[in-house]
């Protein structure tokens, strides 16, 4: 098979399962993944290759940082010989850009989030570097891979072809059956504890909803919202960040998701957050907000509750009444299953992906 080189500079967040769950579903081109520097997650393995594994490299990967150009990465891909290079966000793709056009390997970059909303409008010298590498990527990248139709139009606004931008979702494993397991909890959580993804705001609305919460995930923000669920007497689990299976079994034993994503003061946003799907693949209902792609996989009053961001009482309001409605929780539930197994399956997901592949190699 062809071989794909699938490149996260960080390799890898825990947070970032949507890399492993993308390319590890392909069946017609081999992945091998790399990166500069290894990750100690849940999700890192033996066998990523780690152009930069040791502290003797330092000088080499901030030539790559400063640069955009490195012999050393040259070598470990021509060691690899793959016949197309996948990286994953903007400033990783402008990373690897050069040292893809010399090896003459074709280029394709997905667009997740921050690097085309929050990054590009950082001010100072820092945004005006920033702006110019993307433009260079933009520019080198066969294709241009955004998660959402959101995505696309903001990496349109900073200069990418629309030719080149193509909306592929990102795919979640969908089980075979919905598990029919006693339900633990009432709401989950699951995500990084950053301001995006309003925290804050469900901690709030609990406050006065009558619900026992689980929060899944790790942050910055994670013992400030530990204690801000404390001081409002929430009912509140915080288990830190878990293995994918773990996440899976957890989701499968509460009554919904919520996912009240926000964009940052600092214009941070989503792109499509993967639980809001892995969740809907189980077939729980979702509570979210009009926010960034979020509304092209739950469709209000169908597959969940949508609200404006940050809006509290609205927040509380939905909890409510899918809480207190079950036949509208296994309705919604029902429906945002068929949802993910139509558009979000991993495995068709992926299947797509190869035939981008192929066109990228072939053109």
């Amino acid at each position: 098979m062809p071989k794909v080189l699938i490149w996260r500079s960080a390799m890898l967040l825990g947070s970032e399962t949507f890399v492993r769950t993308q390319a590890d579903a392909l069946t017609r081109w081999e992945p091998v993944y790399a990166g500069a520097t290894k990750i100690d997650s849940p999700l890192s393995r033996d066998t990523d290759l780690i152009a930069y594994p040791s502290e003797a490299d330092r000088r080499a990967f901030l030539r790559l940082r400063l640069t955009g150009t490195s012999p050393h990465l040259q070598k470990t891909i021509a060691a690899v010989r793959p016949e197309l290079v996948h990286a994953h966000f903007g400033g990783d793709g402008w990373l690897i850009s050069a040292s893809a056009a010399r090896a003459r390997l074709p280029l394709i970059v997905t667009l997740h989030g921050h690097d085309v909303t929050r990054q590009p409008s950082s001010t100072g010298p820092k945004g005006v570097r920033y702006r110019r590498n993307l433009r260079t990527v933009f520019q080198r990248a066969k294709v241009l891979i955004a998660v959402s139709e959101v995505i696309r139009e903001r990496a349109i606004h900073w200069g990418a072809d629309p030719a080149k931008v193509r909306v592929h979702y990102n795919g979640v494993p969908i089980p075979t059956e919905v598990p029919d397991v006693p339900k633990q909890y009432d709401v989950a959580f699951v995500g990084r504890f950053v301001e995006k993804k309003g925290a804050d705001d469900l901690i709030a609305a609990l406050a006065t909803v009558k619900a026992k919460a689980l929060f899944i995930g790790d942050g910055p923000r994670f013992a400030e919202m530990q204690g801000y669920a404390r001081s409002l007497n929430v009912d509140a689990t915080f288990l830190g960040a878990r293995p994918a299976d773990e996440v899976y079994r957890l989701l499968a034993q509460s009554r919904l998701l919520a996912a009240p994503s926000r964009t940052a003061a600092d214009g941070d946003s989503e792109g499509l957050p993967t639980t809001v799907v892995e969740a809907m693949a189980l077939g729980l209902p979702v509570v979210s907000t009009h926010h960034s792609g979020i509304p092209e996989a739950v469709t209000d009053g169908v597959t969940g509750l949508l609200g404006p961001e940050g809006d509290r009482e609205a927040l509380t309001a939905n909890l409510r009444k899918l809480l207190d409605d079950p036949a509208l929780q296994a309705s919604m539930g029902k429906a945002a299953r068929a949802r993910a197994e139509a558009d979000f399956d991993a495995a068709k997901q992926s299947s797509r992906l190869e035939d981008i592949y192929d066109e990228a190699r072939n053109t």
